[in-house]
């Protein structure tokens, strides 16, 4: 009553941004009067943001107040959290479109986008409701396209010619980009199914041609990554995550890796990251007479900066180091992280706690890992290349014998 009481007595004067989020339910009748007034005011920049306990279908947002006749409607940048959204025509100058935990059907969604062509970005997230997703070449501005967790989506059909950068996570879904589709940065996080690593390799050089910039992240890979039929002519950044649940899958074998660096041609900046809580490869350590697996007619000439994130001394990912060394012409810094500091500035300055936990079975592998970096890779380091090795930190990461 008191937030009522004030909003109908300001003026309104100036005002551009209205946002309304709330942690507790509160009556449908408050809300519509609210936003009666953000429409009498021409507001920009229009947010509604409801309990994500509460059920999407709760609160109908009102689109009726806000009709794009030219004269009330000047929205540019929409966000609408927990609630319904049922519009029937476009927003004319609408430029930033959020959308999560928000009830919109497949038809309502494409009617809005379809008619609202000044549209740059667009962000949907918990969004249950969408099956299909549908972008037409008429978005000409559309630059930024970002679905995560929309768990029953199928397919993303995107046309606009000028997005330029994509993310996902959520299930795997079929893309259907256009020819004249220009992405240059994407990320991939495929939180629920094996092998995206392997599916990306095989599907997206040709869904993006034009990609420069690549992460993907993947909780499972029980498949080598493949020989990749057609490059990636202009990647010039790769990330790979590989978050395993306990430990990554044993039948993984890191060295496979090795071909999707050889179908980047351009690459420059290469990151590895595996997180995991223990180690179940078969350890370099394990047969020192065993030799170490070479591929020396794969070159990378471009590659200049590499970091390898919770390197172990797992023989697959021993020899991807060696490999790199030995095969990238260009090569100014290899950077190995035994316990996973991806925030860490300076591994030799600390203070008691600063540094994220570790468990015991990882402390101990990385104790591991040092020894392999000792015997199988310091001594192979040209000397225009800098080796950083990153060891667990003696005060926080102290195991009890």
């Amino acid at each position: 009553m008191k937030v009522d009481h004030i909003l109908k007595k300001h003026s309104g004067k100036g005002v551009k941004k209205f946002r309304i989020e709330l942690h507790i339910p509160v009556d449908p009748c408050y809300l519509n009067s609210w936003l009666q007034i953000a429409a009498e005011l021409r507001i920009e920049e229009l947010a509604v943001v409801l309990p994500s306990t509460c059920n999407a279908n709760d609160y109908d947002f009102p689109c009726a107040l806000f009709v794009d006749d030219g004269c009330r409607n000047a929205i540019e940048h929409l966000c609408l959290g927990g609630c319904a959204f049922h519009p029937t025509a476009g927003f004319g100058y609408l430029r930033k479109l959020r959308l999560f935990w928000v009830h919109i059907t497949v038809d309502e969604l494409e009617c809005l986008i379809s008619k609202s062509p000044a549209l740059e970005h667009l962000a949907l997230k918990y969004c249950y409701t969408i099956t299909y997703l549908k972008i037409p070449s008429l978005l000409q501005h559309l630059s930024y396209l970002m679905v995560a967790a929309c768990a029953n989506l199928q397919t993303i059909e995107c046309k606009a010619p000028n997005l330029s950068t994509f993310y996902f996570s959520g299930r795997q879904v079929e893309l259907l980009f256009g020819c004249s589709v220009q992405v240059k940065t994407m990320e991939m996080r495929c939180s629920t199914q094996c092998n995206t690593i392997y599916n990306a390799c095989a599907n997206l050089p040709s869904i993006v041609p034009n990609i420069e910039t690549l992460s993907i992240s993947s909780v499972s890979e029980v498949v080598n990554t493949p020989i990749v039929p057609v490059k990636f002519l202009h990647l010039k950044y790769l990330s790979i995550s590989l978050e395993g649940n306990g430990a990554f899958s044993p039948d993984y074998d890191y060295f496979s890796l090795v071909s999707l660096l050889d179908a980047c041609p351009v690459l420059e900046t290469f990151n590895l990251f595996v997180s995991q809580d223990r180690m179940k490869h078969d350890s370099v350590l394990g047969d020192p007479s065993s030799r170490l697996r070479q591929m020396p007619e794969y070159r990378h000439d471009n590659i200049k900066n590499v970091k390898i994130i919770g390197f172990c001394s797992a023989k697959s990912m021993v020899e991807l180091a060696c490999h790199i060394l030995e095969n990238a012409t260009s090569l100014e810094c290899l950077t190995l992280d035994t316990i996973r500091a991806v925030f860490s500035i300076d591994r030799h300055i600390h203070k008691t706690g600063e540094c994220g936990h570790i468990g015991r079975h990882m402390i101990r592998e990385a104790r591991k890992a040092l020894l392999a970096v000792k015997r199988y890779i310091v001594g192979i380091v040209p000397s225009t290349v800098k080796l950083n090795v990153l060891e667990p930190c003696k005060l926080c990461h102290a195991l009890a014998v």
